[in-house]
């Protein structure tokens, strides 16, 4: 499913943790509890916000959202000007990082591949749609190592929030996305001079090294967190021509 984690606390497990978790005045209110082939998904609202666990580990909420926006306005920054850009979104999640693209005037067209039905509805009916409206979007019910194997054209800049990052994956399946095998397969879909730019809640040597291996060019960016390590955005782009 989408990681976008809109909030940024971690516990010290590296797991994802609400940053008003000590705010225990504000009642936490079940809205939707789905299970899927992935195990249980969870809506919550806490106050005025909305949350979202997966197995029992909170993901991400409403708060926030500075990484995920950061994920989307660097990856169409470094795409070279002029150009029109045919934007991939890998993960919906609470819609901060769909939210920033829309509100750049860059896409020509704006897909976003999320896995799970639900998270779709949930927009619909319990968070905000008006994203989901504008006529340059396109929402993809898919796996999305799936959806780049099958076939998926081509892009000019790819934006990856998928689960935790590279280091630390609630689903298993999601961590073959951030090796060397992944990385190619995202590469096959950029056009020369693309952008790659992916979320995590906390640095990786291990994928930096595996990203400037791989692309001309990489950029470590850190967004500060209330509480315990930055988030990162990795913003890789492909030489023109290659």
């Amino acid at each position: 499913m989408r990681p976008c984690r809109c909030g940024g606390i971690r516990s010290g497990d590296n797991g994802r943790v609400n940053p008003f978790a000590e705010a225990v005045a504000a009642e936490t209110v079940v809205v939707d509890r789905v299970t899927t082939a992935r195990g249980e998904i969870v809506l919550r609202r806490r106050g005025e916000h909305h949350e979202i666990i997966s197995n029992g580990v909170f993901l991400m909420d409403t708060r926030s959202g500075a990484s995920e926006r950061l994920l989307v306005s660097a990856a169409l920054a470094a795409v070279p000007a002029g150009r029109a850009v045919d934007l991939l979104i890998g993960g919906l999640g609470v819609g901060f990082s769909l939210d920033e693209a829309v509100r750049s005037a860059r896409p020509a067209s704006i897909t976003v591949v999320e896995i799970e039905p639900v998270v779709i509805g949930w927009h619909r009916d319990h968070l905000d749609a008006t994203a989901l409206a504008d006529p340059r979007v396109r929402i993809v019910r898919a796996d999305l190592l799936a959806y780049l194997t099958s076939g998926a054209g081509s892009y000019d800049a790819i934006c990856l929030d998928i689960d935790n990052g590279p280091e630390w994956t609630v689903t298993d399946g999601n961590r073959n996305l951030y090796g060397a095998d992944g990385l190619a397969l995202v590469r096959r879909r950029l056009r020369p001079g693309g952008v790659l730019a992916v979320w995590s809640a906390a640095e990786s040597a291990g994928f930096a090294a595996l990203l400037r291996a791989a692309f001309a060019e990489v950029a470590v960016l850190p967004v500060p967190v209330p509480r315990g390590v930055p988030d990162v955005v990795y913003v890789a782009r492909e030489q023109e021509g290659s």
